[in-house]
């Protein structure tokens, strides 16, 4: 919608500049993607967790 307003709409509107509208709206666009890549890989990682018990008795762990 934006890309239309900024280079393939061809009117005026008396105080509105529509390519500057269409500019702002591209923007918002490409902000609103990179937030959502940026929080869907953060959501999507892993973390590994690793137990290591440690016994004092010389025959090993309890079975």
């Amino acid at each position: 919608m934006g890309a239309i307003l900024a280079f393939a709409v061809d009117f005026q509107v008396v105080g509105i500049d529509i390519r500057v509208i269409g500019w702002i709206l591209m923007a918002a666009g490409a902000a609103g993607l990179i937030f959502f890549f940026a929080f869907w890989s953060r959501r999507r990682t892993t973390a590994v967790v690793t137990e290591r018990r440690d016994y004092d008795d010389p025959a090993g762990p309890p079975l």
